[in-house]
């Protein structure tokens, strides 16, 4: 076993972790946050999307080892204390960018990444700064849309 501290959502957290444990499996497992979802265990899907140090990245992909010292922050540490949505997550509600939900945590964290790090004006640089992230329900129409409302608001 092996000792890491890293913050995530804000809280510092220390945890003796299996050298072989996937950041995905420490944040579901270790720390009961599963909003973060597994998907197909090969980084091809975005589901397990979290931020690390600011930057979103696949945590099937990661060893948890790789993230002591680091900032994380899961779907859980979006909103605000009072409960207030993060802006893409209310735009997720507002424009129906979702269905079952299972892709949701993931899309909204590579979104909240995307427009944070590049400016999306169309919906086709919406398409290919998500791709990566697979919703089998959707369309990706109203994930687009949903994507630009937010991108607007912050702009």
């Amino acid at each position: 076993m092996t000792t890491i501290t890293m913050t995530v959502n804000g809280q510092a957290v220390t945890r003796d972790v299996a050298p072989q444990t996937l950041l995905v499996q420490f944040i579901r497992d270790t720390l009961q946050l599963t909003g973060t979802h597994v998907g197909c265990d090969t980084a091809q899907c975005g589901a397990c999307t979290v931020h690390l140090n600011g930057r979103a990245v696949k945590s099937c992909n990661l060893l948890a080892v790789q993230a002591a010292g680091a900032e994380v922050t899961t779907i859980e540490g979006l909103a605000q204390k009072d409960g207030t949505l993060h802006p893409m997550q209310e735009a997720f509600n507002q424009c129906h960018g979702l269905q079952c939900g299972f892709c949701t945590p993931g899309m909204v964290m590579s979104a909240i990444d995307l427009v944070k790090h590049q400016p999306c004006s169309t919906d086709e640089e919406v398409r290919a700064g998500l791709e990566g992230n697979i919703c089998r329900c959707t369309g990706y129409q109203n994930i687009v849309k949903a994507v630009r409302s937010a991108a607007a608001q912050s702009a």
